[in-house]
């Protein structure tokens, strides 16, 4: 039932006019307390409900853009899109310039830390995607200099920018990743969704450019006298009277889309650290801190072994099928299909045993499930779940192709197979991590649940008898704490078997995963190479699936990474 402001004026009346007696402890009346935190409430929903306006908006206008500009760049050219992203990555440096100048130095402005949030390895990833961030939009001022005598200088000043904004966020995520802000909540919320929302614009247009650049499409003077496997990559819609004014154009553009992947991934990172950063705003979370999981591979060694091998062997693969694809020999085009084809299917027939093995430890593990709200840990699944469904609609699409059209070469054999087993090793890998993610850590649950004991035993014996003296609380708090002491679990030195199988599980599915994000990530793309998907659905739709599921596949892989790591710390 809600109170009326009549009787909250009451309420807080009376409140004032109560005095208890010198000592003792006494109780607010439930009706103020109510009312306090209806106020606070009907706050935080009008900082959500204005936040989520302003990120929808940013988003909507922001993809808007960025296809106008990729498949109309008649109407919206690039120099436009620039110029909007340039007023977006400005405004939101000043924002956080502001945080961490002003809002963060404020009295009892951050009054706690969520100790889940930006643990030191993420915010490591974070640093070093933003230094290969920095390094590509080096080489883009470095390229575009030979073009300034016949193009915009937007081109310049949008990488200048980005790499400004890119040291300003990587200093203040750094800092304030774990900020739970209870002053200037509102100002705070919107900052941090226009924080997520140009990072996720970025996100859009890096992938978009990328897609364009990557995406293989039949030559429209093909005819029937030539190849019909004979393919080009598609380059983005340039002026072929501006040359460049130097010899390096060529060099530094090449090394710009290598460096992409980790520009996708930079962006991805900070928007998922600013969105649990919002999460935070204005939460009052506990001061217990949870023991810090050092990274060692102490006793575990086959996992790691297996996962630098199937590493080193993709790797090896990859570079083959790089060079080969891009022959006009039919010959080691299949080849290089099939050998790709084949690696892929033995990583993803060992990820998937790997996860089942895990699984079936986890059912055998008498650990507890975490309880409580954690933002970070609720992000993880969501990532982790929305980003598998690119990976499984491209596989999907591609088994239908294959089933339908009938195709019984060995190539899409191989590719049929290799599209069922990753169908598998997806939802069995969600599983084992999910389940990993939301298990207590080994030897924390017997001291978590004592932790939580003396607080509900404090709590009940101020509760049961508020004028009791300062004696007794001590000699019960004595008690408490001795209690704690003897039922706290020992510490362990040495691994059990769960423990050394749950970490050779963790070490090899995360290597297996690291490869099967290089290969997509930097070039590999046997969904054009294979012509199967482009003859069934037709270039259109088929370019369609493949640009929109595959940024989204190789997200999951890296997230997966991400994941895997934090499990094997728990572990």
């Amino acid at each position: 039932m809600m109170t009326n402001g009549k009787e909250c004026e009451e309420a807080r009346r009376s409140n004032s006019q109560f005095r208890a007696p010198a000592g003792r402890n006494h109780r607010l009346p439930s009706l103020a307390l109510s009312c306090g935190g209806t106020v606070r409430e009907r706050g935080r929903n009008r900082g959500w409900i204005l936040s989520g306006v302003i990120s929808v908006n940013i988003l909507i206008l922001g993809c808007a853009l960025v296809s106008a500009s990729a498949f109309n760049n008649t109407a919206i050219s690039s120099i436009e899109l620039q110029i909007f992203l340039c007023i977006l990555v400005i405004c939101t440096t000043i924002w956080m310039l502001h945080y961490t100048i002003y809002t963060s130095r404020g009295d009892r402005a951050v009054l706690y830390k969520d100790s889940h949030a930006g643990p030191v390895w993420l915010r490591g990833g974070l640093v070093l995607f933003g230094i290969c961030s920095l390094i590509m939009d080096i080489f883009k001022i470095a390229n575009y200099v030979g073009f300034l005598h016949c193009d915009s200088a937007v081109k310049i000043i949008f990488p200048v920018v980005q790499a400004l904004f890119i040291l300003v966020q990587t200093y203040f995520l750094w800092l304030h990743a774990k900020d739970c802000v209870q002053l200037q909540r509102n100002i705070t919320r919107c900052g941090l969704v226009l924080t997520l929302s140009t990072n996720l614009v970025l996100w859009m247009s890096a992938v978009t450019e990328e897609s364009l650049h990557q995406t293989i499409v039949p030559e429209e003077t093909n005819t029937t006298a030539s190849p019909p496997h004979r393919l080009y990559r598609a380059r983005g819609n340039e002026d072929v009277n501006c040359k460049c004014s130097h010899s390096a154009c060529a060099i530094f553009e090449s090394a710009t889309y290598y460096l992409y992947p980790f520009n996708i991934e930079y962006s991805l990172f900070a928007s998922a650290m600013a969105y649990v950063m919002w999460k935070n705003v204005g939460r009052m979370v506990d001061e217990h801190s949870p023991h810090e999981h050092r990274f060692h591979l102490k006793d575990v060694c086959l996992g790691p072994a297996a996962g630098m091998v199937l590493l080193v062997v993709g790797l090896a693969t990859f570079v083959v099928y790089e060079v080969d694809v891009a022959k006009e020999d039919q010959g080691k085009r299949d080849m290089a299909l099939m050998m790709h084809y084949l690696m892929n299917l033995v990583a993803v027939s060992l990820m998937s045993i790997c996860s089942t093995v895990g699984c079936v430890i986890y059912r055998l593990d008498e650990r507890d499930h975490v309880s409580g709200k954690n933002p970070t840990r609720s992000l993880d699944v969501v990532l982790l779940v929305g980003a598998s469904m690119g990976q499984f609609t491209i596989n999907y699409f591609t088994i239908v192709a294959v089933v339908a059209s009938g195709a019984a070469d060995y190539i899409n054999i191989l590719n049929l197979v290799t599209s069922l087993l990753t169908v598998i090793q997806l939802g069995l890998q969600n599983c084992f991590i999910i389940e990993g993610l939301h298990r207590e850590p080994f030897g924390e649950t017997h001291s978590a649940i004592a932790f939580l004991n003396v607080h509900v035993s404090q709590s009940h014996a101020e509760m049961s008898s508020p004028y009791s003296t300062d004696t007794d609380t001590k000699s019960r708090r004595v008690s408490t704490t001795h209690s704690l002491d003897v039922h706290a679990a020992p510490p362990q030195n040495t691994l059990t078997w769960k423990r050394r199988a749950l970490k050779e599980v963790c070490a090899f599915l995360l290597l297996g995963n690291a490869i099967l994000w290089i290969m997509p990530a930097f070039g590999a793309r046997p969904q054009f190479d294979n012509t199967i998907g482009t003859e069934f659905y037709k270039f259109t739709l088929w370019a369609a699936v493949v640009n929109i599921g595959l940024p989204f596949g190789i997200f999951y892989r890296m997230h997966s990474v991400a994941s895997l790591f934090e499990v094997f710390l728990l572990s």
